[in-house]
């Protein structure tokens, strides 16, 4: 877990778990929120803090977009939807572009009819 003590503490005192998602982390509102304010949402993620591995239902959920839990309320993907992916910049696992030096390294040779440019 990456919570602090004093978010565990928090949540032990003040949360109510309403669900989680494929990638482990928990999601809680507030149990009983202050007359006339909306009750606090957050995420206790499993492992390291990463904000990109929030799913795009539970993103909307935790930023108030939509009010529905998505577990509660669970939706078949589309086929041709791919399963979300955190943002992998930084890992093994992030894109380079055929050509990038971290790739094959290897440019393939200009295929058009450029000319540089030259002053007359």
């Amino acid at each position: 877990m990456s919570a602090t003590i004093g978010t565990l503490l928090y949540t032990f005192l003040k949360g109510k778990k309403v669900g989680k998602d494929d990638f482990g982390n928990c999601y809680y509102v507030q149990k009983c929120p202050a007359k006339n304010t909306t009750a606090k949402r957050w995420v206790i993620y499993n492992g390291k803090a990463e904000p990109s591995k929030i799913p795009a239902l539970w993103h909307a959920w935790i930023h108030y977009t939509s009010d529905e839990v998505p577990s509660d309320h669970p939706r078949t993907p589309y086929f041709w939807e791919k399963k979300h992916l955190p943002n992998l910049t930084g890992t093994k696992g992030a894109y380079f572009p055929e050509g990038h030096e971290k790739a094959t390294g290897l440019r393939s040779r200009s295929t058009s009819d450029y000319q540089a440019w030259e002053p007359k």
